[in-house]
């Protein structure tokens, strides 16, 4: 079942075991019911301290736990952990048998302090590129705290569950039996949102940090190349990263970063923290920014106010925050959303296998993701607002070469139908003036991204597409105030792209720094 490579690989990772481990199964008859005893049995002959057991009770089947050997409970899997997830089986094992997670020593204070019994449910995709972060996470909380369980569950596997309650994209969280949240997240959200508490005393530990030589806003590409430029300059450098990776987190394959042939968004996003933490860079995560405060003149203090409440300072500002998905904006979008609605074809598109489904965008995105699921679904209509398609021609080659795939051009998505449960249908404008209904039970929506500066209106110069503008040194309208990625001008919103323009704005801000003489300014009072 594992290529040699791979057994060779997970060997030398399972040396590391500190603790014999114990795959204890709870199978069945069915074909993959067999398959996880052949994928257990494979990995347990690669290490003396793993060992297979036969005689779990769970009641989801198949499935398995990872224990300690001894232990009463451990890490669940209700699925067989390939694709996206084989990653998350590997850690879960090596967590289980002695390898410390790596969280900082506050976040493990925090989890190991949670009072009461937390049992979570996770719904994932193998296919979902987004789904690794929250069981990873969660994974190692369990770990961490025994009175916190937590069983990864593949939709495809437990279709009669997901049916019951109504998933229809993934990540989704269950605690205790009731909804705790969807889409990626990583430990700090997810405790968060148990410790009521935890994000008051987070920003009380920012209250009083000194002022930075250099403040990165945003973890992306363009964020962390800023981030290792400047502390290489041997500035006092800071990031605040609501997650690192940004976009590039949601990105299935890159096969144009160059030097690495083919890799996945999720692992060039772990790529780049790593090499941001090898600096030092006072990394301040789960965070979001919601004002900026420039100084009165050139050489002063600017301020950067969080959404939780403290401001930080710093001689000189790169932001670097990037863009989010576009929204359709008509009725029935946000009222169906994750219930028809979606945005990531990778992530949730096993979920509308035979069905009919739409996508709205004629871009490289689109056309991607119409002929991703092109490969799962019964049919798709894929709907541009223009007169042609925009994505490269190789693309759109493909796309006209599948058998159930509609293109309908001059297309204008209006509205969104559903039951009250689930999308129904779309209604759409034609190039002849009239609405059309289209009966379906998917709506992938893929038509470009909005640049994140809306906190940045009234203070710095935008364009008409609320883009930072910005110099060929990554200036913006303010002096020592720079900005990189997808959030400025700079044409071509490329990872490349975004890592030069990241590079660029350091050596402006230090280039700044050493010509601007420091004023005397006073901090923005919170």
């Amino acid at each position: 079942m594992l290529q040699d490579n791979i057994k060779t690989q997970l060997k030398g990772y399972l040396a590391n075991l500190a603790h014999p481990i114990v795959l204890e199964a709870s199978l069945d008859h069915s074909p993959k019911g067999r398959e996880m005893h052949e994928l257990l049995h494979e990995v347990a002959a690669l290490s003396d301290k793993v060992h297979v057991s036969e005689t779990g009770e769970a009641t989801r089947r198949p499935s398995f736990e990872i224990k300690r050997e001894g232990a009463k409970h451990g890490v669940a899997f209700a699925a067989i952990p390939m694709g996206h997830e084989f990653t998350s089986f590997i850690l879960a094992m090596l967590q289980v048998g002695g390898h410390a997670p790596k969280f900082s020593d506050d976040l493990i204070a925090q989890i190991k302090a949670l009072p009461g019994q937390y049992t979570f449910e996770t719904f994932v995709s193998l296919s979902c590129q987004n789904c690794p972060e929250v069981v990873q996470a969660l994974n190692a909380m369990s770990v961490i705290n025994p009175n916190i369980r937590n069983v990864t569950i593949d939709g495809g596997l437990f279709q009669d569950e997901v049916a019951e309650k109504n998933i229809m994209s993934v990540p989704q969280v269950y605690l205790n039996g009731e909804s705790f949240g969807s889409g990626r997240m990583d430990a700090e959200q997810i405790l968060a949102k148990l410790d009521a508490d935890a994000p008051k005393r987070a920003a009380a530990k920012l209250k009083d940090v000194p002022p930075f030589d250099v403040l990165i806003i945003g973890g992306g590409p363009a964020g962390a190349s800023a981030a290792i430029y400047s502390a290489r300059k041997g500035l006092r450098t800071g990031i605040v990263a609501d997650r690192f990776g940004g976009q590039v987190m949601d990105t299935a394959g890159i096969e144009n970063f160059i030097s690495i042939k083919e890799t996945e968004g999720p692992k060039l996003s772990a790529a780049l923290e790593a090499h941001v933490r090898q600096y030092d860079v006072d990394v301040i995560s789960s965070q979001r920014v919601k004002e900026l405060f420039p100084a009165s003149r050139p050489g002063g203090l600017h301020g950067v106010a969080l959404e939780s409440g403290p401001i930080l300072h710093a001689r000189t500002i790169i932001i670097a925050t990037g863009a989010h998905w576009r929204q359709l904006g008509v009725p029935g979008e946000e009222e169906y959303r994750n219930k028809g609605v979606a945005y990531c074809p990778h992530c949730d598109g096993p979920f509308y296998k035979g069905k009919r489904v739409a996508v709205a965008g004629g871009g490289n995105s689109g056309v991607e993701a119409a002929i991703d699921l092109a490969g799962i679904v019964s049919h798709v209509t894929l709907l541009q607002r223009g007169s042609r398609l925009k994505a490269d021609k190789v693309l759109q080659d493909k796309l006209l070469s599948l058998p159930n795939v509609t293109v309908l051009m001059e297309a204008l998505t209006t509205r969104i139908q559903g039951n009250g449960k689930n999308v129904t249908g779309l209604t759409y404008r034609g190039g002849d003036g009239a609405d059309h209904h289209i009966d379906l039970e998917g709506v992938f929506v893929q038509i470009g991204l909005l640049p994140n500066t809306d906190w940045l209106r009234g203070t710095l110069k935008l364009s008409d597409y609320g883009e930072i503008v910005v110099n060929d040194h990554g200036a913006t309208s303010v002096p020592g105030i720079f900005a990189a990625g997808d959030a400025t001008t700079t044409p071509y919103k490329q990872i490349v792209i975004a890592v030069g323009d990241g590079a660029k704005a350091s050596l402006s801000a230090f280039d700044y720094l050493i010509r601007v003489p420091v004023t005397d300014e006073k901090r923005v009072a919170a």
